[in-house]
């Protein structure tokens, strides 16, 4: 499932993520239950989107969450578009917008992407808001500007530091993902990952008995790496042996495009020596 952001009116969406004074709505009336406000529905439907899933989310729900009509909540928030934006934004506040360089660029940024490893599989239905229109809110600016402030003086063009950042959000958010459907699948599916593989596992031993010959390096590679995995697995205490994989893979992976940023940083394209990629 894909959200598009930005669905919503586009002066009253960013009214509201940037609270202007014309986004307040109505004021509360008095009564014998709380009045509503913007922030209280947003937290709602981050709550039915955390316990429940994206799917779930809808201005019913939330009004049921909150002992309402979803009528009761349109004078606040206009939509389930707008809702998606504000949720969206609100979440991303609680990243960490400080980081220590005085270790260098790499600690700094490596701890970023941990964190932010540690959010989408807190709040996994962020993952499902598409990134091909960005929600423009003040908290998805803040994230982006802890790392331009990471990384915008370690040497690099700033085209080319504006691409590394891109492929670094989006390393971190695709390895997530997978991070997060491997939870997901057990539960969804009504069948567990030991059982799904070892069916799959037995039908291809069946119908394809020539695996090894047709796929050697394949083969040969799986034969030790898939026990080394494993063993990893069961070390990390985490939910499953795919997940555990997942994790794995973004921490090389990581590695990997800091080692290239590093490299990048010591010489450019003519092979000019830059400044030492440990200097912040």
């Amino acid at each position: 499932m894909v959200v598009f952001a930005g669905q919503g009116d586009a002066r009253r969406s960013m009214s509201l993520l940037w609270r202007s004074a014309e986004s307040g709505g109505a004021a509360p009336k008095p009564g014998p239950k709380p009045g509503l406000d913007v922030d209280t529905i947003v937290a709602a439907g981050v709550a039915v989107a955390d316990e429940q899933g994206m799917a779930a989310l809808s201005m019913r729900a939330v009004g049921t969450r909150l002992g309402r009509t979803a009528m009761a909540l349109y004078t606040y928030v206009p939509s389930k578009s707008e809702l998606v934006d504000l949720m969206h934004d609100r979440v991303l506040a609680e990243l960490p917008t400080e980081y220590d360089t005085s270790a260098g660029w790499r600690p700094a940024i490596t701890d970023w992407a941990e964190d932010a490893w540690t959010f989408y599989l807190r709040h996994p239905w962020v993952l499902q808001v598409s990134q091909a229109r960005p929600v423009l809110g003040p908290n998805e600016y803040a994230r982006l500007e802890t790392v331009v402030r990471i990384l915008g003086g370690i040497g690099l063009e700033p085209l080319h530091v504006r691409r590394v950042i891109a492929a670094l959000f989006q390393f971190v958010r695709g390895m997530a993902l997978v991070a997060t459907e491997h939870r997901q699948a057990a539960p969804e599916t009504g069948v567990p990952d030991e059982e799904w593989w070892a069916q799959r596992s037995a039908l291809l031993a069946e119908f394809a008995p020539d695996f090894t010959e047709r796929f050697p390096a394949l083969a040969a590679l799986e034969s030790t790496a898939s026990l080394a995995a494993m063993t990893e697995a069961a070390a990390g205490g985490a939910a499953s042996h795919m997940e555990q994989e997942a994790r794995e893979a973004f921490r090389v992976g990581l590695g990997l495009i800091l080692d290239g940023v590093e490299a990048a940083v010591r010489t450019d394209s003519d092979g000019t020596l830059h400044a030492s990629a440990g200097t912040p």
